[in-house]
């Protein structure tokens, strides 16, 4: 076991492997990580709806010797947690208040995301690949969208998958790509299906999800974790764009000259075809 992986870390490596009563146990822990911090295994049983056994055959699972090991891990940064900004924002302002609230909320999941390094290591992949297989669900087709426009931009070879056409595409992939899947919550099973059968295929796999628990993470090399709020009835597009905003920006980075190359060209087309109206 990885001693400096965090717990949500530590359930995404174990996802796969958890049996119903065990991920049960997880989305209890993931969702209020005070119940394992200072409760017992008889409280967090209960909590849960399961047994005493249960609950140190899932710290098994992830890798502790016991129950008592699991806590103790999750001591350390339980602190940080409970005061983290979703657990302070608690007030009963106004509509606009509370928008702006959870927005500036899901920024600073993207920015936490992306701590240590992380970027670099969610673009490589799609630096160094073939081609390029994006994968999306309904709520976050915004973020895949900004990625395939700006990925196209500064390297070749970059697909979008949706739709009738998804089996075709699928054919022209191989080992050697990068895929990219968003999705959150509740996720489409099309876009699942997908990423599952790209990484079968050998394709390396980076999940832009909302947690641990998400069916992409099993099937990605490296994943990242996204805050989405809900704004009106429907879930917020801004943490997915920002995300895929921030990834073409270190791809372009990384590749350097080579996309500085396809830049300047793409622009002499679009003089050549008249893609714009002139501005003047």
């Amino acid at each position: 076991m990885d001693t400096r992986a965090t717990t949500p870390q530590l359930i995404a490596a174990a996802a796969d492997r958890l049996t119903p009563t065990e991920r049960r146990i997880a989305e209890a822990v993931l969702a209020e990580p005070t119940l394992l911090a200072f409760g017992t295994v008889s409280d967090l049983a209960s909590h849960v709806g399961t047994s005493r056994p249960s609950i140190v055959r899932f710290a098994h699972k992830l890798g502790f010797g016991g129950y008592s090991e699991l806590q103790a891990s999750v001591r350390e940064t339980v602190a940080e947690q409970v005061t983290r900004p979703s657990q302070r924002i608690r007030h009963d302002g106004s509509t606009n208040a509370a928008v702006k609230a959870a927005i500036d909320l899901a920024i600073v999941s993207v920015f936490a995301a992306i701590e240590d390094g992380r970027l670099s290591s969610l673009a490589a992949p799609l630096v160094r690949a073939r081609a390029v297989w994006i994968v999306t669900g309904e709520t976050s087709r915004a973020g895949a969208y900004t990625l395939f426009s700006g990925l196209s931009m500064i390297r070749p070879n970059v697909h979008l998958l949706e739709g009738a056409t998804v089996p075709v595409a699928l054919a022209s992939a191989r080992e050697g790509d990068a895929g990219v899947a968003f999705d959150f919550s509740r996720y489409r099973a099309e876009a699942v299906r997908t990423a599952r059968i790209l990484a079968g295929i050998g394709v390396e796999m980076v999940a832009i999800t909302d947690g641990p628990l998400s069916p992409l993470t099993a099937l990605a090399t490296t994943w990242c974790e996204l805050t989405v709020p809900a704004i009106g009835p429907f879930d917020s597009s801004v943490p997915a764009v920002a995300m895929a905003e921030l990834l073409v920006a270190q791809v372009a980075a990384d590749l350097h000259d080579e996309a500085t190359v396809r830049v300047y060209r793409i622009e002499a087309l679009w003089d050549t075809t008249e893609t714009f109206l002139p501005t003047e």
